[in-house]
């Protein structure tokens, strides 16, 4: 046995990797990894691996390699771009003599850095202690066996590790418990948000896309923002203002290839946010070379919990950062897209025939925010009427929920009632056309061709 280093500063990394040569974009996107959870990449070393080996996943010439490399260049942390099963990870520090953490235990430390509130802390938590239930051993040999003479501890006892299971997995079900409770408030939040009646749509995309500076962009919100992996895992929820209506639009957790299962499964709530909404807002970083391979790999996720299905408008932000990016256009398959590249700085809406639509923005400078707020109000078919609107003294509960949704633009009362000047929604108009006292809005209606003599399905 060896005594496990507390600092893990200094990482050796090691990139795994079939037939061919290593994905750069991958190195790097597991460099940055690192880099995330406060790690110096001490040196970086690939491993051409066929078969992996059952016990330490490379074989001995490769171990050796590896050794030779963690000693050379001080590192007292290996990390490996390889999902390791337990035995995997114990032999490999054996080996080693220093502490080997995997991709999912590195993803894991991150979320444990990144999560603020209280729901968040849990979720990783519960994570944590799952990743881990399969990863104990025996670190210490004065509790092997309690047993003796002393009152109170005869009999056979139980094993150290015994115990640590025994409480883990009592930890585990008190963090599910409150999970749950957390889970009951988020739905009643969002159930309270459908009856609002306004749109919801979900910010998703690759982890450091930009979508929460996008966010504070859109909702002169203040959600933390960085140029960093999973810089932000809370969820946050804001209405925004959109041409035609308003809408509820709500930040969520970056993805990432090959995101933990434990993860997944902790954030279901988290995720939910997405699943649940009416359209996707996919954020792409249109700067990176492999945006297309960015695209295709949260779409994945996004079948994975069960949004795969929901309409999609892609954003491709950072597009100030296009010029400075002169190797994505020659390295791009074709002319077409490299032409498409080259034509991005200036904001725009491209409405194809076939497939998603896209806008071109940057939220840091503020460009095309206005394109994508009208983007935002055509996909969700947010047109809307504006007039004059005469309510009798009786219908208090309309003109309050015409208050509710900000429709009144100006107002006068007198003895027959009210004058309002309103502006709202076409969506929002046909549903109070149907409750009481609603018949007051049919000129409305019928002068923009929108209305329902049947009540709405919804």
């Amino acid at each position: 046995m060896f005594e496990r280093s507390r600092k893990g500063e200094n990482a050796l990394l090691i990139q795994p990797h079939a037939g061919g040569p290593p994905d750069e974009g991958l190195m790097e996107e597991f460099a940055d990894l690192a880099r995330s959870a406060g790690a110096t990449v001490a040196a970086l070393l690939t491993a051409r691996i066929d078969r992996p080996n059952p016990a330490t996943l490379v074989g001995s010439g490769k171990l050796e390699e590896m050794k030779a490399a963690a000693d050379a260049s001080g590192a007292d942390l290996v990390l490996v771009n390889f999902a390791l099963s337990p035995g995997q990870e114990r032999n490999l520090e054996k080996a080693l003599e220093r502490r080997v953490v995997d991709r999912t235990g590195l993803i894991l430390d991150i979320f444990s850095q990144r999560a603020q509130s209280a729901e968040g802390k849990l979720q990783v938590e519960l994570a944590q202690l799952k990743h881990m239930a399969t990863r104990l051993v025996r670190g210490w040999t004065h509790l092997e066996r309690q047993r003796g003479g002393a009152i109170g501890l005869r009999g056979p006892g139980e094993t150290q590790l015994e115990t640590d299971r025994r409480l883990l997995q009592k930890r585990l079900e008190q963090l599910q418990k409150r999970l749950d409770k957390v889970e009951v408030q988020r739905t009643q939040m969002r159930r309270a948000r459908m009856r609002s009646e306004l749109p919801r749509i979900a910010l998703v995309g690759y982890t450091n896309a930009g979508k929460s500076t996008l966010f504070n962009a859109l909702t002169g919100a203040e959600a933390y923002a960085a140029d960093q992996l999973f810089a932000t895992l809370d969820p946050t929820v804001r209405r925004i203002a959109l041409p035609g209506g308003g809408a509820v639009l709500a930040d969520t957790v970056g993805f990432v290839r090959d995101l933990p299962h434990e993860l997944v499964a902790a954030f279901r709530s988290t995720l939910s946010e997405a699943r649940e909404a009416d359209l996707l807002l996919h954020v792409v970083d249109a700067a990176d070379p492999l945006r297309n391979e960015r695209i295709a790999q949260v779409d994945e996720v996004l079948a994975e919990i069960g949004a795969g299905d929901l309409p999609q408008l892609l954003v491709f932000n950072k597009i100030d950062r296009l010029e400075l990016a002169p190797p994505m256009v020659e390295g791009l398959a074709s002319e077409a897209h490299a032409d498409e590249v080259r034509a991005a700085p200036e904001p725009r809406h491209d409405r194809p025939a076939e497939g998603r639509q896209r806008v071109w923005v940057s939220a840091q400078l503020g460009l095309g925010l206005d394109l994508l707020r009208k983007a935002l109000a055509e996909v969700l078919e947010l047109r809307h009427v504006a007039g004059e609107l005469r309510l009798p003294s009786q219908a208090a509960r309309l003109h309050a929920r015409l208050h509710e949704i900000g429709a009144i633009r100006e107002e006068s009362h007198d003895e027959q009632g009210w004058l309002l000047q309103v502006d709202l929604a076409i969506a929002d108009a046909q549903k109070l056309f149907t409750q009481a006292h609603g018949e007051a809005l049919r000129p409305l209606l019928e002068a923009a061709g929108a209305l329902q003599h049947e009540a709405p399905s919804w």
